[in-house]
């Protein structure tokens, strides 16, 4: 019979092995977004444990209610399993209790299955030890060897007995799932996920990969089966150093876990440790705190030695993600800093702009002011010179009419009559001129030699060599133009121009020097 079964076993793990392409592999990509799937679930942690804690509650008020079947308590008791470890054993002892001796048996298993997470190593094997498997049912009897295979690997992996005894307590685990491979039903999940775990723990990595892929192809995310069969295939990912893989399959199992709000594991605290080797300290600081949680929450007592030994872990995540803040602050504060000074230099600047500006704008304003006067003037010689004008004319017709031609012709000849004009001329255009240049004087005197400087008799605002090069600074060069306007001679104009000239300092560039002179000081 048993040959038998391990045909079929083999069948089945060829058929499997044949319809394979290859095993699955994962990438960075799908690594990243099963973390962040993770991230996601724990945000919803609360969520899940009170639903679960709503079946718990539902189930043990119908428990209140008079209904004391051994059935119901084994059900609320399996809720309680690996949600809190001491209300499990509670109920498992009050099963025991009332129950028949038929009945008594499933909560003797699971009470046992349960014992080393309180630390009762040494009774939970005892009461295994005492129980005869040959009076067993097949179905007793299959609870028996999971229990006993539960039991046997909890003291393994969480005793700190010598290597010696602890790889004794190994093998006693891998011979009851051995024997309970046998009594599964091999198109049974359970089965698979057995036998896959069988070759794990036997270091046949290929034969139990195939399987425990099948297995986390098949089951629901929320299946204890997933979850245990990632975790699995987790660590044979990390044995052939593919950590994308690895970091997939081992988030995978958390997410189940916290989907089926399962405290009592071991894949969170296993991934947290693993992301805070690879410097993701805040990943890891979330996963160990939230596992250690779970421990605390559960009751399990060995599992939560195991998980405080990853405090230190926690704490230096916990200082690695204050410091990182820290960084992140005094960066802030620095571009905040670097803004600020920013901020400053601009108004600094702006401030200097908008003063240049308002000096702009009183020197617009004074020459506005200057021009006004200029026009003011020159519209004030305008009427001066069409009243001198029409005066004349009549003193003309007067003249003429009463036959003084001669008079008239005195009058003209004499040239006293331009003198006044000219004389009213200079004084006007003397006034406009130095509203536009006030300090043309001095400025003049500063191009020319030291033994050469033009001065000024008494009353004198101009004299004819500053009047020739006023008439220069507004553009007005053409000598016969300023011959007329002051009323000399071409000759005399070109005589003042080169006498000024060779006073200057500096000869080849006086005429444009003389152009520079600004018009407001």
């Amino acid at each position: 019979m048993k040959f038998i079964k391990y045909l079929v076993s083999l069948s089945v793990l060829f058929s499997i092995a044949f319809q394979a392409k290859a095993t699955l592999e994962y990438s960075e990509s799908e690594a990243k977004a099963s973390l962040q799937m993770l991230d996601d679930m724990l945000e919803r942690r609360m969520y899940f444990i009170n639903k679960r804690q709503l079946k718990i509650d539902s189930l043990t008020a119908s428990l209140k209610s008079g209904d004391n079947s051994a059935k119901l308590i084994l059900k609320i008791a399996e809720e309680y399993t690996a949600f809190n470890n001491d209300s499990a054993l509670h109920y498992l002892e009050y099963g025991k209790q009332l129950a028949s001796s038929e009945e008594k048996v499933p909560f003797i298993l699971k009470h046992l299955a349960l014992l080393p997470l309180s630390g009762s190593h040494s009774e939970a094997v005892m009461e295994f030890d005492s129980i005869e498997s040959a009076q067993l049912s097949d179905s007793h009897l299959s609870l028996y060897y999971e229990s006993g295979r539960q039991m046997f690997s909890y003291i393994y992996s969480l005793s700190g007995v010598d290597n010696k005894t602890k790889l004794k307590y190994g093998d006693r685990a891998i011979e009851c799932q051995r024997k309970l491979i046998e009594l599964l039903p091999d198109d049974s999940v359970e089965y698979k996920y057995h036998l896959g775990e069988y070759y794990f723990y036997n270091n046949e990595k290929g034969k139990a990969r195939v399987l425990l892929e099948k297995v986390f192809e098949t089951e629901p995310m929320i299946s204890n089966y997933r979850a245990r069969a990632a975790h699995h295939l987790a660590s044979i990912a990390l044995e052939r150093n593919d950590e994308n893989t690895y970091i997939y399959y081992i988030s995978q199992a958390a997410i189940a876990d916290v989907a089926s709000a399962t405290r009592e594991v071991a894949a969170l605290q296993e991934l947290g440790s693993f992301l805070y080797s690879k410097k993701d300290v805040n990943r890891s600081y979330t996963y160990l705190t939230a596992a250690l949680a779970n421990a605390v929450e559960c009751g399990a007592t060995i599992r939560m030695v195991e998980s405080s030994r990853s405090l230190p872990i926690i704490e230096r995540a916990k200082a690695a993600q204050i410091e990182n803040k820290e960084y992140t602050i005094y960066a802030i504060v620095c571009v905040l800093v670097l803004i600020m000074l920013t901020l400053v230099a601009t108004l600094v600047l702006l401030h200097r702009e908008i003063t240049k500006m308002r000096k702009l704008q009183d020197k617009l304003q004074k020459a506005n002011k200057t021009k006004e006067v200029y026009i003011s003037q020159f519209l004030s010689l305008c009427s001066i010179y069409m009243d001198k004008l029409n005066q004349f004319c009549k003193i003309a017709n007067r003249k003429i009419s009463a036959g003084k031609v001669e008079d008239l012709y005195k009058l003209t000849k004499s040239g006293k009559f331009v003198e006044e004009q000219s004389r009213e001329f200079y004084e006007v255009f003397d006034n406009a001129f130095l509203h536009l240049y006030p300090n043309f004087p001095n400025q003049v005197n500063a191009l020319l030699l030291p033994c050469e400087q033009i001065q000024l008799k008494e009353g004198e605002l101009l004299n004819t060599d500053l009047r020739i090069l006023a008439f220069m600074r507004l553009g007005i060069e053409d000598s016969s133009r300023i011959a007329q306007v002051l009323n000399y001679s071409i000759n005399t104009i070109y005589a003042y121009r080169n006498r000024i000239k060779a006073k200057a300092i500096n000869k080849e560039t006086f005429e444009a020097d003389i152009m520079k002179i600004s018009s407001v000081s």
